[in-house]
C-alpha cells in the first residue's frame, strides 16, 4: 500500500509504527453552524480511508476532535446572546444527525477543547519552560525561529508563508509569525484562570495537545483538508515536536476542496451549501457517492449535474444487485444449492456496500466464499465458460484492491466496480 504524504510530496510505502495497528487523528469541525459539503467530504474521505484499513486487517485507534471553543464561536454566541459552549453542544448534536445520516463510523473518541484545558495549560507551560514559546501580558506565544523544521510541511521558507498568512497584529510580538497557544481573555468573554491569568486556548495548541494525549508522541496517520496545511498543521508540528522531542505524524493526508464556480467552498466566502439542504434533495448515499466518485486529493467542482450523475450510476448499481438477489432467489427452485446462491447474493451486495449509507465498505468483500457459487451457477446454467468467468471477477477483484492500495483511489476502484456490474449484466 502507499500513500501520498504531504510531508515529503510524493507517495511512499505506508509502514505502521507498530504491526497492523494504525493510530489515526483527523481534525474535526469548528461547531458554529450546520456542516455545509465542504466540510462533509473530510468525513466521507477519512471515513472511507478508515474502514479500508480496517477491511486490510489493521486495528484503526481513530481520534476526531471537535473545536468546541474559537473566536467564530464566541461571535455567533454574542450575535445569538447564547453561552458559547451551549452553543457548541448545539451544534455537535446537529454534526452526528449529519453524521450518521452519511454513514461516518464515530470515532472511539471525540476529544473536545473545553474537557482539555487542563492538559493544554500545561502543554503551553511546558513550551514557556523550553523556551519555544514566551508569555506577553497575559498572552502566550510560540516562538516559530525556534524550530528549524518550520515550513517543511507546507514547503515553504519563512518569508513566503509570512506574505499569505493571516497573521494576529501585535507589535509587541517578537516575531510576526508567531502564533497564539494562550489568549488572554475579552471583557464578557469565556475564560479559564491560567498561570497567565484568565483566557483561552488557541486554536492550534489543542489538536498537538489531543492527539498526543489520546494516541502518543507519534501517530500514524493525521488528516484535514488542505487549507490546515498552514498554519494549522504546520503549527501543530511545532508545538507536538518540541514538547515532545520526536517525531510528531509518520503520513500526512489531506483532501482536495469542494469549489463553487472554481472557489473553495467556504462559510467566510458565503458560497456554501449546508448538507441538510442537500439531503432533503438527495439520499445520504447518492451524496456520498459523489463526494468518493472523485480521488480524494483532487478538487471537486460542486453543481446539481454532477449529483444527478451520481444518483443515476448508484441506482444502476442498486438494480443490478437486486436483479441479482431476484436471480439467485430463484435458483432455489432450479435445485441449485442454497449456499450457492446466497454466496452470489452475498458478493453482489458487498460490492453495493461500498456506496450505501450505512457505509460498510468492503467490509465483507474477500471473507465471502462466492467462487464455488459462482462456478457452480455457471456450470448449471451454461451462461459462459465458468472458468473464464470466475477469473475475469478474480482480476477485477485485484484491480479494485490494486486502485485502493494506491492511496485510496476510489474513483479508479469505482471504475472497476462498473465493470464488474457489465459482466454480470451480460
Amino acid at each position: 500500500m502507499r500513500l501520498y504524504n504531504t510531508l515529503i510530496g510524493a507517495k511512499e510505502e505506508f509502514v505502521t509504527l507498530a504491526p497492523a495497528e494504525v493510530k489515526m487523528y483527523v481534525c474535526g469541525p469548528t461547531t458554529y453552524n450546520y456542516i455545509h459539503l465542504g466540510n462533509a467530504r473530510p468525513l466521507v474521505v477519512f471515513d472511507t480511508i478508515r474502514r479500508y484499513l480496517e477491511f486490510k486487517g489493521y486495528k484503526v485507534r481513530y481520534i476526531q476532535n471537535f473545536t468546541d471553543i474559537d473566536d467564530k464561536i464566541i461571535n455567533r454566541a454574542a450575535e445569538e446572546s447564547v453561552d458559547p459552549l451551549s452553543l457548541s453542544e448545539k451544534y455537535i448534536r446537529e454534526y452526528f444527525i449529519d453524521a450518521d445520516a452519511l454513514g461516518i463510523k464515530r470515532a472511539q473518541v471525540h476529544p473536545r477543547v473545553s474537557e482539555h484545558i487542563d492538559e493544554i495549560i500545561a502543554a503551553v507551560a511546558k513550551l514557556i519552560e523550553c523556551n519555544s514559546a514566551y508569555e506577553l501580558e497575559g498572552n502566550v506565544y510560540y516562538r516559530v525561529k525556534s524550530f528549524a523544521n518550520y515550513g517543511f510541511l507546507s514547503h515553504r521558507s519563512l518569508e513566503d508563508m509570512l506574505a499569505g498568512a493571516r497573521v494576529e497584529v501585535d507589535e509587541r510580538k517578537e516575531d510576526p509569525m508567531d502564533f497564539a497557544l494562550w489568549k488572554k481573555t475579552k471583557p464578557g468573554e469565556l475564560f479559564w484562570e491560567s498561570p497567565w491569568g484568565p483566557g483561552r486556548p488557541g486554536w492550534h495548541i489543542e489538536c498537538s495537545v489531543m492527539a498526543t494525549n489520546y494516541l502518543g508522541n507519534t501517530i500514524d496517520i493525521h488528516g484535514g483538508g488542505r487549507d490546515l496545511i498552514f498554519p494549522h498543521h504546520e503549527n501543530e508540528i511545532a508545538q507536538a515536536e518540541a514538547l515532545t522531542g520526536e517525531k510528531f505524524v509518520k503520513y500526512w493526508l489531506h483532501n482536495g476542496f469542494i469549489t463553487v464556480n472554481d472557489e473553495k467552498m467556504s462559510k467566510s466566502l458565503g458560497n456554501f451549501f449546508i448538507l441538510r439542504d442537500i439531503l432533503k434533495k438527495y439520499s445520504p448515499d447518492v451524496v456520498r457517492f459523489y463526494l468518493i466518485n472523485t480521488h480524494y486529493r483532487s478538487p471537486l467542482d460542486f453543481d446539481d449535474g454532477k449529483l444527478e450523475e451520481a444518483k443515476k450510476s448508484l441506482q444502476r448499481i442498486k438494480t443490478t444487485c437486486r436483479l441479482a438477489e431476484e436471480f439467485t432467489e430463484n435458483a432455489g427452485d432450479l435445485n441449485l444449492p442454497v449456499n450457492s446462491a446466497h454466496s452470489l447474493s452475498e458478493r453482489l451486495v458487498t460490492w453495493q456496500e461500498l456506496l450505501l449509507k450505512d457505509g460498510r465498505i468492503l467490509e465483507k468483500l474477500l471473507p465471502v466464499p462466492y467462487l464455488a457459487g459462482l462456478t457452480h451457477l455457471k456450470q448449471e446454467f451454461n451462461l459462459k465458460e465458468h472458468e473464464a468467468f470466475v477469473k475475469k471477477i478474480d482480476d477485477l477483484q485485484a484491480k479494485f484492491i490494486e486502485a485502493m492500495d494506491d492511496d485510496f483511489n476510489t474513483a479508479k476502484a469505482i471504475g472497476v466496480l462498473f465493470e464488474i456490474i457489465r459482466e454480470l449484466n451480460v
